[in-house]
């Protein structure tokens, strides 16, 4: 299951950004960006580049 911008994290681990929640598919995110480590109880940030948020899936718990 994705979680959006704004979501609190319940697994820690390494995320992949799985699109834009408005729908759209630009901008972008910069390389940097779409990749992101979070702990548990910290907040999915939005893509900065494009002040927009986003869907992040988890690719690997840590």
């Amino acid at each position: 299951m994705n979680k959006k911008t704004g979501q609190r994290c319940e697994t820690s681990g390494h995320y992949a950004f799985a699109g834009y929640v408005d729908g759209s598919t630009s901008p972008k995110p910069s390389q940097e960006e779409r990749m992101i480590t979070l702990s548990e109880g910290g907040t999915f940030p939005p893509i900065n580049s494009s002040d927009k948020a986003a869907y992040w899936q988890l690719k690997r718990a840590t």
